[in-house]
């Protein structure tokens, strides 16, 4: 079968990666075209037809601004959808971008497939019923996706969450304080983000905890998009970065400091201690604040449905307030076994591994009948 994916952010990126892997289990005669990265174009052996680093724009101003880049992709896909013309179009996330290609296609004849739904739950609830005109099956990935989902009269598939199947396949590396030099000292993991805008907002904030944690060595996870010499400039090579290697690090992290995203829950699922930050334009965040419908920003909490991860927003987000939040995380052991206890209730809210194993049957099955 043709198979054409569509993924705009790193997180996509591997959840697509682990799809198109279960796919090629099990269609032997598996083809694939795709929007991606790095770990999708490994997994194709083909270069994306556009790259993530080219299509990832956050926020309502960030977007504005760059509009015509986005309308041009916007028909980019749809021209090489309809000359493909695949079996299956499977949409990763990415909602902005990808609802409007999924209208398209529909209209064309093409099945469409949406794995990782989109968050329609926390702003413009209206937008579900764009998605049951236009996506054929949707796999939710968050627990409280499905009921959400059914009050507005659609049937989803709730495959888990593909996060356990990537940790699950994570081999540690055994060296890793040995490959990057690092001290002894235990880490406090630095996590950015992706996206150039967040990063500048946030890494600042986060590099100037430095002086207030000298036994600690902080370490940056870099975003694959970037290269050391963009970190370079903030740190002033005082901080080591370490590119692909984000599991390595928690697995190594005694407490982190992590923009909110997807990264928020692969660190809970490491059991990692976490402050979740995030920082945009403010008018970004005024629109924000005045349509989503969400009491947290998190993952962790939105799915835990409390608050496990103290989270600073905007003005909040700053060094004086993250140090704060870490030393109570370093310095109160109560409080930090109350986080790791309820990582544990999070992680059995979420199920077992297998998430991209029955999302690709559950493909083949629908494509068959």
């Amino acid at each position: 079968m043709k198979y054409y994916l569509i993924a705009g952010e790193a997180s996509g990126d591997l959840h697509g990666a682990n799809l198109m892997k279960a796919l090629k289990k099990h269609d032997e005669n598996a083809a694939f075209r795709f929007f991606g990265g790095d770990l999708m174009q490994a997994e194709g052996g083909k270069k994306a037809v556009k790259h993530i680093s080219e299509l990832s724009y956050m926020g309502f101003v960030e977007v504005a601004v760059n509009l015509r880049a986005i309308l041009n992709n916007i028909s980019l896909a749809k021209r090489d959808i309809l000359n493909y013309r695949p079996d299956a179009l499977i949409l990763i996330d990415f909602p902005g971008f990808n609802l409007k290609i999924a209208e398209y296609a529909k209209k064309n004849g093409i099945k469409v497939f949406y794995y990782i739904s989109p968050k329609v739950w926390a702003w413009n609830q209206k937008r579900v019923l764009r998605i049951k005109r236009s996506v054929d099956h949707l796999f939710c990935i968050l627990p409280f996706e499905v009921n959400f989902y059914r009050k507005w009269g659609m049937e989803v598939d709730y495959v888990g969450n593909p996060l356990l199947d990537a940790i699950a396949a994570h081999k540690p590396d055994l060296n890793f304080r040995e490959h990057y030099q690092l001290s002894g000292k235990p880490i406090i993991a630095l996590l950015p983000g992706s996206r150039k805008q967040e990063i500048s907002k946030i890494l600042p904030e986060m590099i100037g905890i430095k002086t207030a944690f000298p036994g600690y060595q902080l370490v940056i996870a870099g975003a694959p998009n970037f290269d050391q010499a963009y970190y370079d400039a903030y740190t002033h090579g005082e901080i080591p970065v370490v590119f692909n290697a984000t599991y390595d690090l928690l697995s190594n992290a005694y407490m982190a400091v992590v923009t909110s995203g997807t990264a928020t829950l692969e660190t809970a699922l490491f059991n990692v201690p976490q402050v979740v930050v995030y920082k945009a334009n403010p008018l970004t965040i005024f629109i924000a604040r005045l349509v989503i419908k969400i009491r947290y920003i998190s993952l962790v909490n939105l799915i835990a449905d409390q608050e496990i991860v103290k989270e600073l927003i905007q003005n909040e987000c700053n060094s004086e307030k993250i140090i704060l939040e870490l030393n109570k995380i370093s310095e109160n052991a109560f409080f930090r076994g109350d986080i790791l206890k309820k990582y544990a209730i999070l992680k059995n809210k979420m199920g077992d591994i297998g998430a991209s194993d029955k999302t690709s049957l559950l493909i083949l099955e629908y494509l068959s009948k």
